[in-house]
C-alpha cells in the first residue's frame, strides 16, 4: 500500500523508462547506441519509496517498462514471469493464479488466507488471490522486488512484492493511441488509451482492453471448448496539479473476466460420451475433454468463470518543503468471482464444484519522505486495512458413480483397472453389486435395492469460510549515508491485527453414501448399524427429521441446524526488519549486502464438523516467518549500454504454512522448517546501433527439512528458470523492421508439496499410487516482427508464441485427487497472428 515518492517520478511517467530499455514508438529509426545507453541512465525506480536508479537499490530488484512489455507480447502475469528470475505465476484461470516468488507460493482462495506475495497497483494491496490476477495495460512500468519486503510493502510481502505502476492522467498532453490484433483461436484484441489535457492543471486519461480467444482444448461434448478468454477492462484516471508543490491522482479500475470453463482433465480414462460410453478422444491433457457437469448444479450453473473486479485509489503527493513530502494512499477494492468446474475430470458427472469467492477492503495509508540532512533520509508512516470476504464452494456428487469410484469399481472390473468408464446408467448396477459384497456378510443384503434406489444423482454440500480482517501499521526506515560511497539503511514495521473467522456447512439432505461409507469404515457403533441401514433404506429417507437420523454429508458435515455460522476471534501483531548496506563503486557499479525478517501473519484456520450438526474445529496456525540474507552486484558499463546484475540468497523458515487436502477442501497447517537458496542474474547489452540483448536465469534450491514432507520440493518451484531474447533493428522501406525472438525455459516443478509421493496420500479417498503428478523441463520459443514507418503515426506486427508447439501442463492434482482421479490442465499450444497500431 505505497505511493510514488518525488517528482522524478512523475517525470518517469512521461517516458518509457526500464531497466531493460526499449524505444518510444514514435522513434521512426534506430537510436544510436549513445542515445540509448542515455535514456537507460534516467531510469527512476521507486522500489524503496523514493525515486533512485536501480544500481541504488540495495536488493534483487526487476524492472521493465511498459512499452518494454508491449514489444514482447506480455498481456497477463503468467508471460511476465518468465522472463523475471525467481519469479513464476501459474494461471489456472483468472481466478485461480499463483504467484511464486523464489519457491514460496501464494495462491489460496480460502477467505482467512494471508499472502506470502504481495501485488499493486499503484502501491495499493491487490493480493487476495482471487482478486490479485489483472489485464497489464497502459502502464508505466512492473516492478518486481524479491525477498522479505514487509517493511516497505506492508504486511503481505512475506517474500516479495509487485508493483503495477500505472500510467496517470498526464497534465497539458494530448495522447492517443489504438491497438488491433487478431489470431488463430479466433482471438480478437482491441485496446487503448486516450489522454485529453483539461486546462493546465488538469487531465483525465482513458484506457481499455477488450479480448476474447477460443479455448483451446477442445470440448467434445460440444458447446465453448476450454481455456477460452473473454475479458474486458477499463482504467479511468484524473489529474490535478494546482500547484508545484501538491499533486493528487484519482485511478478507477474495472474487469470483468467471463471465461469458458478449464480443462481439469483426467489422463487415466478415456473422454467418452457418458451416456453409450462411447470412446471420443485421446487422454493426454492438450487432446479433447468431454466433461460432464452435475444437472442443474447450484441453480443451473454452467461450467466457466464469471468475475468482477473493480477499485477507485486517491492518491495526494503534496511537497511540505523542499526536504519533506507528504504521501497519501486512499483506496476502496471489491471482487466478487463464480468459478464451475469438473472437478473429476472424467466423462461422468461424479463431482461438479464451484467457488464463489467475495471480497471488499479499504485501506488508508500516510508517508512523510523527509531528508534532513546530507548524510540522513528517511521516511516514516502509519496505515490502516480493513477487509471482509468470504469463500463459498457448493460440491454436487453423484452417489452412484461415487462409490463406484471409492470402490475401485469406476470402470466396472472389479479385478483390475481399466481405462473406460461405463455408460451413466450401469452406476446404479455397479454400485449395488459392491454394496452387495459388503452388506451380505453382515445380513443386510435384502436392503440392497433400496438402498441403491436412495442413492441420490445430485448430492449438494456446502461449505463457507468468512473472514474479517482490522489491521494497523506503524513503519519508518532510515539511510545514514557514512561517505560518498558508503550507506547503511534500516526499516522496522510493527503491525497489529484483529480477525473472526466464520464457518458454515450445510446439505440439500442427508447422503445415503455418506452413511454406508460411515458404516463400512466402522465410524457407526455395531449396535447402531442396523438401526442406521434401515433408516438409509427407507423411501421416506429424505423426510426424516434429525432427530432420528443425523444429517450427513460425505466430505462436508453440516453445522448447527444445518447451515449456522459459527465465529471465533484472534489477535496477532508482530515486527518485521531489514538492514542494509551498500557500496559504490562508481555512479554506475555498486555492491550491496542485506539481512530481513519476513513474517506471514498467524492465520486462524477452520476445518469443518468431524460430525454432522458439531461445531467446526478452529485452529491458529503459528506466524510464519523467515530470515533473509542476500549478497549482491549491480553494473552499468561501457557508458550503459551493458547493465549486468547478480545476486544469491539464503532463506530460512520457521513454522511454514502450507496446504494439505481434506476431503475435496484445503486447509492451512504448519508444515514446520524450511530452507531455500539460491543465484538470480539479470542482463540487458546493447550490442551496437541495431542490436539489443537481454537474458535472467534464475537458480533456486528449495526444500522442506522436517516433518512429513522432509526432502520434498517446494510446490511450483523450479530449480532452474531461464529466458534470453533480442530485438534486431533492419533499416529497409523507408522505414525499421524489428524482429524479436525470445525463448523462456524452466526445470521440472511439482504441483503440490507432497509431490505425488504415494505413501504422503494414504488418508485420500482412494489413495494416489501413481507419481505423475509434475512437469518435466520445458522451453517456449516465441518471435515477433513489426514495421514502423520512417515517417508516419502506424506500425504492423506479426507474432508467434510456443512456435515449436511444446506440449506442456500448467497445473495437475486438484480436488478430484482425494477420490483417486487428479485432473491436468493443458498448457497453451502455438498462437500466432497480427496487430496494427495507430498512434496520434
Amino acid at each position: 500500500m505505497r505511493t510514488l515518492a518525488t517528482k522524478a517520478m512523475l517525470l518517469a511517467g512521461t517516458a518509457a523508462l526500464s531497466l531493460y530499455g526499449g524505444q518510444a514508438f514514435a522513434e521512426a529509426e534506430p537510436a544510436s547506441g549513445q542515445d540509448r545507453a542515455t535514456s537507460l541512465g534516467e531510469i527512476v525506480v521507486t522500489a524503496q519509496l523514493r525515486a533512485q536508479d536501480p544500481i541504488e537499490v540495495p536488493f534483487a530488484l526487476t524492472a521493465y517498462n511498459g512499452e518494454f512489455l508491449k514489444d514482447l507480447g506480455i498481456q497477463e502475469f503468467e508471460q511476465l514471469s518468465a522472463f523475471v528470475p525467481g519469479f513464476l505465476v501459474q494461471n489456472q484461470s483468472p481466478n485461480n493464479p499463483g504467484f511464486v516468488m523464489r519457491g514460496i507460493t501464494s495462491d489460496s482462495g480460502a477467505a482467512t488466507a494471508e499472502p506470502r506475495v504481495s501485488v499493486y497497483q499503484d502501491g495499493v494491496s491487490i493480493s487476495k488471490s482471487r482478486g490479485s490476477y489483472v489485464e497489464l495495460f497502459d502502464l508505466e512500468r512492473v516492478e518486481v522486488a524479491k525477498g522479505p519486503q514487509s517493511t516497505l510493502y506492508g504486511r503481505g510481502a512475506l517474500i516479495g512484492a509487485v508493483n503495477l505502476v500505472q500510467n496517470r492522467a498526464r497534465l497539458g498532453q494530448f495522447d492517443a493511441e489504438v491497438r488491433a490484433e487478431v489470431g488463430n483461436f479466433e482471438y480478437r484484441s482491441v485496446e487503448g488509451f486516450v489522454n485529453l489535457p483539461v486546462g493546465e492543471d488538469f487531465a483525465l486519461r482513458l484506457a481499455t482492453r477488450m479480448k476474447t480467444r477460443d479455448g483451446s482444448v477442445e470440448n467434445l461434448n460440444g458447446g465453448d471448448d476450454y481455456n477460452g478468454i473473454e475479458t474486458q477492462a477499463l482504467r479511468v484516471s484524473a489529474g490535478w496539479m494546482p500547484s508545484d508543490a501538491l499533486r493528487v491522482d484519482v485511478i478507477a479500475n474495472y474487469q470483468v473476466d467471463d471465461a469458458s470453463g478449464t480443462s481439469f482433465k483426467s489422463i487415466h480414462y478415456d473422454p467418452a460420451n457418458p451416456q453409450t460410453g462411447q470412446v471420443l478422444g485421446g487422454r493426454a491433457p492438450w487432446e479433447g475433454a468431454a466433461l460432464t457437469p452435475g444437472g442443474a448444479f447450484d441453480g443451473g450453473k454452467s461450467l466457466g468463470l464469471d468475475r468482477e473486479v473493480w477499485g477507485v485509489t486517491g492518491l495526494v503527493k503534496w511537497d511540505l518543503s523542499p526536504n519533506m513530502t507528504l504521501n497519501s494512499t486512499t483506496a476502496y477494492r471489491q471482487f466478487d468471482s463464480y468459478e464451475t468446474f469438473d472437478a473429476d475430470g472424467i466423462s461422468l458427472p461424479l463431482l461438479t464444484a464451484a467457488e464463489e469467492a467475495y471480497g471488499e477492503q479499504w485501506s488508508q495509508e500516510f508517508r512523510l519522505n523527509f531528508e534532513l540532512n546530507d548524510r540522513l533520509s528517511g521516511f516514516a508512516g502509519a496505515g490502516y486495512f480493513k477487509e471482509e470476504g468470504y469463500q463459498r464452494t457448493p460440491t454436487q456428487f453423484d452417489e452412484r458413480i461415487a462409490l463406484a469410484q471409492l470402490s475401485g469399481l469406476l470402470d466396472g472390473n472389479p479385478t483390475g483397472v481399466g481405462t473406460n468408464t461405463l455408460p451413466i446408467s450401469m452406476y446404479p448396477t455397479v454400485s449395488g453389486l459392491f454394496l452387495q459384497s459388503v452388506l451380505t456378510p453382515m445380513g443386510a443384503g435384502g436392503l440392497v435395492p433400496s438402498l441403491v434406489n436412495n442413492l441420490n444423482p445430485a448430492h449438494i454440500e456446502t461449505p463457507v469460510n468468512s473472514s474479517e480482517l482490522t489491521s494497523f501499521d506503524l513503519f519508518g526506515d532510515l539511510t545514514f549515508k557514512a561517505s560518498d560511497r558508503l550507506e547503511f539503511s534500516g526499516g522496522l514495521r510493527y503491525t497489529r491485527d484483529d480477525k473472526t473467522t466464520g464457518y458454515a456447512s450445510s446439505v440439500d439432505r442427508r447422503s445415503v453414501a455418506g452413511g454406508l461409507l460411515a458404516i463400512i469404515q466402522g465410524a457407526v457403533p455395531a449396535s447402531q448399524v442396523p438401526t442406521l441401514l434401515g433408516a438409509l433404506a427407507n423411501p421416506a429417507i429424505g423426510q426424516l427429521p434429525a432427530s432420528m437420523v443425523p444429517l450427513f454429508g460425505i466430505t462436508a458435515q453440516p453445522t448447527a441446524n444445518n447451515g449456522d455460522f459459527i465465529y471465533a476471534d484472534h489477535e496477532d501483531d508482530g515486527f518485521t526488519w531489514r538492514l542494509t548496506t551498500r557500496y559504490a563503486l562508481s555512479d554506475d557499479a555498486s555492491l550491496y549486502a542485506n539481512y530481513a525478517r519476513g513474517r506471514r501473519p498467524e492465520v486462524l484456520s477452520v476445518s469443518g464438523p468431524s460430525a454432522p450438526l458439531a461445531a467446526p474445529v478452529f485452529k491458529v496456525v503459528e506466524s510464519e516467518t523467515v530470515d533473509s540474507f542476500e549478497l549482491g552486484s549491480k553494473f552499468a558499463l561501457n557508458d550503459g549500454r551493458l547493465r549486468f546484475d547478480v545476486a544469491g540468497f539464503y532463506y530460512a523458515y520457521d513454522n511454514f504454512q502450507t496446504t494439505v487436502q481434506e476431503g475435496t477442501r484445503f486447509i492451512t497447517t504448519n508444515a514446520g522448517e524450511a530452507t531455500s537458496y539460491g543465484l538470480e542474474t539479470q542482463a540487458f547489452w546493447m550490442a551496437n546501433d541495431a542490436l539489443d540483448v537481454f537474458a535472467t536465469y534464475g537458480w533456486n534450491h528449495s526444500r522442506f527439512e522436517t516433518g512429513i514432507y522432509d526432502g520434498n520440493r517446494f510446490r511450483l518451484s523450479p530449480d532452474h528458470m531461464a529466458s534470453v531474447g533480442a530485438t534486431w533493428r533492419i533499416v529497409a522501406a523507408n522505414g525499421t523492421v524489428e524482429v524479436q525472438p525470445s525463448y523462456t525455459w524452466q526445470s521440472k516443478v511439482f504441483f503440490d508439496d507432497n509431490n505425488d509421493i504415494p505413501a504422503l496420500q494414504t488418508q485420500n479417498f482412494v489413495p494416489d499410487l501413481i507419481q505423475d503428478e509434475y512437469q518435466d523441463a520445458y522451453g517456449l520459443l516465441n518471435l515477433r516482427v513489426r514495421y514502423k514507418p520512417a515517417s508516419g503515426n502506424w506500425a504492423v506486427e506479426a507474432f508467434g508464441e510456443n512456435l515449436l508447439d511444446e506440449e506442456y501442463i500448467k497445473d495437475a492434482g486438484n480436488t478430484g485427487d482425494a477420490l483417486g482421479l487428479p485432473t491436468f490442465i493443458a498448457g497453451r499450444p502455438t498462437t500466432y497472428g497480427l496487430a496494427f497500431t495507430v498512434r496520434y
